[in-house]
């Protein structure tokens, strides 16, 4: 009987816990930068030790993901995901550039378990994830929150993704890329 009880008060402290990391993720995503302002330049490692700005890009579509750690089933599940469709990203000018609080070498590590080829970017200090209003603060650790930013070849913030399903996301990201090129080009022939 008193395994049962120290076994259900652990099971509340975690539910409270869980919550608490909740409550915090929703007042990070409140700074988050909104549609139609421009995005944060940056530059940061990659997982083969090269810089990697923002500004980079210019030209192209940018899909900045950020997510909490590789390894994690979430996590590996979304860039798998984004693996598969990367020959559709490419089609459509767009790159894809993850981002968490692991270093290159973790980095380097689930690139090369997962076959990803794109680049995932180190953040350690969470600083540029803070910046995007993505950080989960956990009281002794930060992580990345899992937050999407779609930036168009100009360098401008088309949408955001605050509440994403790791499973799905690649294809909703793709399908939001398709209507916003489609939308480009009517207004630039209607010019």
């Amino acid at each position: 009987m008193r395994m049962l009880t120290i076994l259900m008060a652990f099971i509340v402290a975690l539910l409270l816990l869980v919550g608490l990391m909740a409550a915090r993720a929703s007042r990070h995503s409140k700074k988050a930068p909104v549609a139609d302002t421009r995005a944060p330049d940056f530059t940061l490692n990659a997982q083969d030790g090269k810089p990697v700005s923002l500004r980079d890009f210019r030209g192209h579509w940018v899909v900045l993901y950020f997510y909490p750690k590789d390894f994690t089933s979430g996590c590996t599940k979304e860039a798998r995901n984004f693996q598969h469709d990367l020959a559709l990203y490419e089609q459509k000018n767009a790159v894809i550039l993850g981002v968490s609080g692991q270093d290159k070498a973790s980095h380097e590590k689930f690139c090369a378990a997962e076959g990803l080829h794109f680049k995932l970017l180190a953040d350690p200090h969470c600083e540029l994830s803070q910046r995007y209003g993505s950080v989960v603060d956990l009281g002794v650790a930060r992580l990345s929150a899992r937050h999407t930013f779609l930036i168009d070849p100009a360098g401008v913030i088309r949408k955001v993704y605050l509440k994403v399903d790791p499973a799905g996301h690649s294809a909703e990201v793709l399908e939001d890329l398709s209507e916003l090129q489609k939308a480009t080009l009517q207004s630039s022939s209607s010019h």
